[in-house]
């Protein structure tokens, strides 16, 4: 089929490749513009941007769709069907409508949970036992439109976001190359009115680590929000990030470090941080990150 793929961070990368390695003329690829980024705020390709000019295919990058000449040049190109996977524009009703076959978008969640722009995060948070991928035709609304294929996939129990989005970007490739190859005979089917959540945008001021919830709580969010923008506290007027946690027992005051391992108390239960960074540094394990921090047993760590 000839395809118009629109997509900007790494999770869409495999995406591309899978319609590539299919053997679809992909006639267009459209993402994000470079951003400033980095120590010198140099404008920086986004990754789909980068593999795509890899591949030798076309790269466009508007500011926006909403141009009757953006509008013109995505109609140009006549294109049997768009892909959709993080492209970050809203795709006005005109380029929704170009192609013969519509706009398909791939969504990392089980639809109708966890519509908008952060279902990874939110579902690691929110304690879900298992999430997956929609390939949802898209419409007008925000990820509302009829869905044609799905893939459940639990989610572990020490997995972090990075973990999820890496395997939640494989199963998209994979379906979304099998929903090509059998459009046809896919049937729509309309998302139910139960059940509908929202994820929304992380907000850095979640990441603070509130040692007053309980652990189960606590260890939710270091993992949902691992590796960006990454649950911290302070210790001695540096902030740290811990980007790996494990459950465990033990009692004390909120936010009390209970031994040499780094297992602290929370307002019930405790957790056991078990990969730290500090800002600027690489992140590290606990033994490592103690033999430098030294964080001794009875510390207070303050949070939110």
């Amino acid at each position: 089929m000839r395809v118009i793929f629109m997509g900007t961070p790494e999770f869409s990368v495999p995406v591309l490749d899978a319609l590539v390695e299919a053997g679809h003329d992909v006639a267009c690829v459209y993402c994000q513009p470079p951003r400033p980024a980095g120590r010198g705020k140099k404008d920086r390709p986004s990754p789909v941007q980068l593999r795509a000019e890899e591949l030798g295919l076309p790269v466009r990058h508007p500011a926006s769709l909403k141009t009757p000449e953006a509008q013109a040049e995505f109609a140009d190109l006549d294109a049997d069907i768009a892909v959709v996977v993080a492209y970050g524009l809203i795709l006005p009703q005109a380029v929704l409508d170009a192609p013969s076959h519509g706009c398909l978008n791939i969504h990392a969640s089980l639809l109708p949970r966890w519509r908008g722009a952060a279902p990874i995060h939110r579902a690691i948070m929110a304690g879900d036992a298992q999430t997956g991928v929609c390939i949802m035709q898209m419409e007008a609304g925000l990820d509302t439109g009829p869905v044609l294929l799905s893939e459940t996939t639990p989610i572990g129990l020490h997995e972090t976001t990075t973990e999820l989005h890496d395997r939640l970007s494989a199963i998209g490739a994979r379906l979304i190359v099998e929903a090509l190859q059998k459009l046809p005979d896919l049937v729509p089917e309309a998302q139910p009115d139960q059940g509908v959540t929202y994820a929304s945008k992380i907000d850095k001021s979640e990441a603070r680590i509130d040692w007053s919830r309980p652990a189960v709580e606590v260890d939710r969010l270091i993992r949902g929000l691992s590796p960006f923008p990454g649950a911290w506290f302070e210790h001695d007027g540096v902030r740290i990030k811990v980007l790996q946690s494990r459950l465990d027992d033990g009692d004390g005051r909120t936010g009390e470090v209970l031994d040499e391992s780094l297992r602290v108390a929370c307002g019930q239960g405790a957790v056991k941080l078990t990969q730290l960074q500090r800002a600027g540094k690489a992140a590290q394990d606990a033994d490592t990150f103690q033999r430098g921090a030294q964080i001794a047993p009875g510390t207070m760590l303050s949070g939110g």
